[in-house]
């Protein structure tokens, strides 16, 4: 499953942005201010939506009651940070087991990949603080560092596993066919969230010709 990750600056956009998707993630942290309390029209539409809300938007506060409102409008997914503070998660993991909200705690490392115990650790953070999905999304400095976060799904738990920066691009290829539940992708050239993201068409046209090649 590909999930397209979605930023733009209004509602209106994030709507238009949708069209003809399966899956997508909203990234609330980057629409505009005035933006913010329009957001449940985005969730009402039928389709698998992850609310995702960076720590940019501004104080715990403002980026619970973003992500509460999201849940209550219909989201499928919601991506809570791990190293967030426990009061933070538990409203939120509480209001998304009543909405049937599936819980994505992440983990991000936007400089480097840890080692493996200290992988293994934060995998086992992001589930004891409540995760169904826990997400490992770490640089990628060295062709060892993609096989060290590869490495993880070996696991029977639901992961998402991401290597950011330009030599972690094979992540987003290979970890969905290892076991990665979804893996994500830019709408377009120039809309990239991430380092390193290709296009959804890039990636289902490398996705196609790889299943073409083991049938």
């Amino acid at each position: 499953m590909i999930c397209v990750s979605i930023a733009e600056p209004t509602v209106d956009k994030c709507i238009m942005a949708l069209a003809g998707l399966e899956m997508a993630e909203i990234r609330l942290d980057k629409l505009a201010m005035a933006e913010r309390d329009k957001a449940n029209r985005i969730f009402a539409q039928p389709l698998k939506l992850i609310a995702t809300c960076r720590p940019e938007a501004g104080d715990e506060k403002i980026r619970k009651k973003m992500l509460l409102d999201a849940i209550e409008a219909g989201a499928s997914f919601v991506d809570i940070e791990v190293e967030t503070s426990d009061e933070y998660k538990r409203e939120i993991l509480v209001k998304a087991k009543t909405k049937n909200c599936r819980i994505i705690v992440s983990f991000h490392d936007h400089k480097k990949t840890p080692a493996k115990a200290e992988l293994d650790q934060i995998v086992n953070w992001c589930f004891q603080s409540g995760a169904d999905i826990a997400k490992i999304a770490c640089q990628v400095n060295s062709d060892r560092d993609n096989a060290r976060l590869l490495g993880l799904l070996d696991n029977e738990r639901k992961m998402v596993v991401i290597g950011m920066g330009r030599k972690g691009r094979i992540t987003r290829i290979v970890a969905p066919l290892l076991g990665s539940i979804f893996t994500f992708a830019s709408l377009e050239k120039g809309k990239e969230t991430a380092e390193g993201q290709l296009t959804k068409a890039e990636l289902e046209d490398i996705l196609k010709k790889v299943g073409d090649a083991n049938d």
